[in-house]
């Protein structure tokens, strides 16, 4: 990536001056043929012309955006404006799954490539799983793709994330999926979970009551959140112990637990593979 800066002080030189160069983005994100940049304020008076620059560096590039502020509200939509081309729709290709996506209006967290490779290697055919907060597809799609389960129920409150998710069955050819809009604390399934996704930040330790409503009697939460690096790992195993017992579970087992990614200055995005069994 050191050299995607290098590429553009080159370019730029002589139209922005060398105190400002420094503060060139060292990377990108790359979604479909789209590429969203972090510009810092000092540079925000030459983003048409960092953006053009861009667009001649990758002649497979439709569209340069540049992100101006985290995700925010609970439907988790981007901050996100377009510095050159034209368009903010693009399919992006990842693990041989396709994922139609708005990048204005759904967030596409490359940090979790590793989660969406890992999941569907867990699953086990016929089983039932819960995606409660499914976004377009990032868990269910791969899932669905990939494994071979029973039924995946997913779950968003954000229309324009069901309506790609419906677009996105299609281009993947799968019909294991029930979409579902709602709010996923108010939603009543007709069967139990052996494993729900909580695929969602932060603050997700608000949500277990639902994922142990969705699940039966023994099974898994893939529980992701955030957490302060000195917090490690008995903070989110206390939380999970706590919640199982007042919905009725004991934590059998953590499986598996890892950083995803940082989410924050010593802030942590973590997930972990919880087995669960019901106390009676």
């Amino acid at each position: 990536m050191k050299q995607f800066r290098e590429e553009l002080k080159g370019r730029l030189r002589g139209r922005i001056s060398e105190d400002k160069l420094k503060s060139l983005p060292s990377g990108f994100q790359k979604i479909g043929n789209i590429i969203i940049v972090n510009l810092k304020p000092e540079l925000l008076q030459f983003k048409k012309d960092i953006g053009e620059t861009i667009l001649d560096c990758f002649r497979d590039v439709k569209t340069v955006c540049n992100k101006f502020d985290r995700v925010k509200n609970q439907t988790r939509t981007p901050s996100i404006e377009v510095i050159a081309g034209d368009g903010t729709e693009t399919i992006h290709t990842e693990n041989n799954c396709f994922y139609k996506i708005d990048v204005a209006k759904l967030m596409f967290a490359k940090g979790n490539m590793r989660e969406r490779g890992r999941l569907p290697l867990l699953v086990k055919p016929g089983e039932t799983v819960v995606d409660m907060f499914c976004g377009l597809g990032y868990f269910t799609i791969p899932i669905a793709k990939l494994a071979k389960p029973k039924k995946i129920y997913a779950i968003d409150i954000n229309p324009f994330a069901v309506d790609f998710l419906k677009e996105n069955i299609k281009l993947n050819l799968v019909s294991c999926v029930e979409t579902i809009l709602r709010d996923c604390r108010t939603v009543s399934l007709p069967e139990k979970a052996d494993r729900v996704i909580m695929g969602y930040l932060p603050r997700t330790y608000e949500f277990l009551p639902a994922a142990f409503g969705f699940l039966k009697d023994s099974g898994v939460i893939h529980y992701h959140d955030t957490f302060r690096e000195n917090e490690l790992w008995e903070k989110p195993r206390k939380i999970l112990g706590e919640q199982a017992q007042k919905a009725g579970y004991w934590l059998d087992k953590i499986r598996y637990k890892a950083v995803v990614k940082q989410f924050a200055p010593r802030v942590c995005h973590i997930v972990i593979d919880a087995k669960f069994r019901r106390t009676a």
